[in-house]
């Protein structure tokens, strides 16, 4: 799947069954061998073949580990554990959410993959628990835009103020021709924003934002701080070899809103963050074809578990 251009066609083809679906998801989690979800051993497992006269039922795909004796499948500690969902549709349903730029909603899952909503839904947040992609240790660097929005259903028959209170408030921070990483606010304020920049951007970075007042004295956690002058109707300016904007991060916002309000027209606020994972993943992986993105969800799906309930709770 990641050594050629893969399109849906295709994707029916190769993995139009669970069988086809479980050797490609063995080979994705376990190049060097099956891993012992129970002890970790890597390469000790062999699997259980059912044996002719035998009494004892074998499922397809059940592996047993040689140093623990323990057995396993590959979905065990993955989104796939414990669904009844067949796993080329599980594929399918990566492939879909990967390939569509602003998204797919959970009722275009349902209609396409022939589930039910209640369980489309569910498949969608335990893809997007996938692409939430782990604290890493390296800071965004060189120059990096940030800037908030507003997320959420517009309310009508009220004035800016009441329509932007019913809005969930999200930070982005852009690196330029790199990463992005966005963050759901309950209140967004120079106080709580200042810690996530300076956890998440070098001291060497060059800062870039609107004339907002968060921003004020981010100039001496970074290397420089540029502003642009929106108030005044300035969008770009240079300042020696650089070109000072927030046109970058301006352009993720627009991508993420056009998802929510023509794809998912209504996003929870105990939900958004969900929704993020799924746009920062996207982006992130641009440079990567269809497939390739879909290959990185999958190999994201280990160690990650989410249960219906904790997905109604989450936050």
């Amino acid at each position: 799947m990641n050594n050629e251009p893969m399109n849906l066609a295709k994707l029916a083809e190769h993995f139009g069954d669970d069988d086809k679906a479980r050797t490609f998801l063995e080979k994705m989690r376990w190049p060097d061998g099956a891993v012992c979800p129970h002890c970790g051993v890597i390469g000790e497992a062999y699997r259980l073949e059912p044996k002719a006269n035998s009494k004892t039922h074998v499922r397809k795909g059940v592996w047993k580990c040689g140093a623990c004796r323990e057995q396993f499948t590959v979905t065990v500690g993955t989104i796939f554990e414990d669904s009844h969902i067949p796993l080329h549709k599980w594929l399918l349903a990566i492939h879909l959410l990967c390939a569509s730029k602003k998204g797919m909603s959970a009722h275009q899952l349902h209609r396409m993959l022939g589930v039910t909503y209640k369980s489309a839904w569910f498949m969608a947040h335990r893809i997007r628990y996938a692409m939430k992609q782990e604290p890493l240790s390296s800071k965004l660097q060189g120059t990096v835009e940030v800037d908030e929005t507003y997320v959420g259903g517009k309310v009508k028959g009220r004035g800016h103020y009441e329509a932007r209170k019913n809005k969930a408030p999200v930070v982005a921070l852009i690196e330029r021709n790199g990463r992005a990483r966005s963050f759901q606010f309950d209140h967004v304020t120079a106080a709580n924003l200042r810690p996530i920049l300076k956890e998440h951007i070098q001291e060497s970075a060059d800062l870039m934002t609107d004339d907002s007042g968060l921003y004020r004295g981010m100039r001496k956690n970074f290397n420089s701080h540029h502003v642009v002058k929106h108030a005044n109707g300035e969008y770009s300016r240079r300042v020696g070899e650089k070109r000072v904007h927030t046109n970058t991060v301006e352009g993720f916002f627009s991508i993420l809103k056009r998802g929510i309000i023509g794809v998912y027209h209504h996003v929870g606020k105990q939900h958004l963050h969900r929704y993020l994972s799924e746009f920062d993943f996207r982006y992130n992986s641009r440079e990567a074809c269809d497939s390739e993105r879909a290959v990185l969800a999958v190999q994201g799906s280990a160690g990650k578990r989410l249960t219906y309930r904790d997905s109604q709770l989450c936050h």
